[in-house]
């Protein structure tokens, strides 16, 4: 089993990949050889109350809509959020081993990309709903 868009050739160390079960519940597929790879669910593996407890968080959802608007990927650091690093980097663990990012290095930079490819393929409309919601509800408060 492979990282979702690259096959085993592809990817960096071509390693054995094992599943691990995720903190979100999906599994996710791990990179045992190269430490810099990341778990991220395949499209297949990726699961509806997943992406929805990842999207109903707060800080959560305020990432995917900054992702979404800026509509490239970003680093950890552009991201100015009210809570700690520790409380930043757990929320970008649950929305990759959700699906709805993926988090990539580049050098240094651990680069953030939204997944609305395979969330569109797989809950058509989800996301750009979930986004119109955020907007009117974030025009209100």
């Amino acid at each position: 089993m492979t990282v979702s868009g690259e096959s085993a050739d592809d990817a960096e160390g071509e390693g054995t990949r094992a599943e691990v079960p995720g903190r979100s519940g999906a599994a996710v597929t791990s990179p045992a050889a190269h430490g810099r790879d990341l778990p991220h669910p395949a499209r297949e593996e990726i699961r509806l109350e997943s992406v929805l407890h990842a999207l109903s968080d707060p800080m959560r959802l305020r990432i995917v809509r900054e992702l979404a608007a800026e509509g490239r990927e970003l680093s950890c650091s552009d991201f100015v959020l009210p809570v700690t690093k520790s409380t930043t980097t757990h929320h970008f663990r649950v929305l990759r081993e959700s699906g709805v990012v993926r988090q990539v290095y580049r050098g240094t930079a651990k680069l953030n990309g939204l997944r609305a490819d395979d969330l569109d393929a797989l809950f058509p409309g989800l996301l750009g709903r979930v986004l119109e919601a955020a907007d009117r509800q974030a025009g209100r408060v």
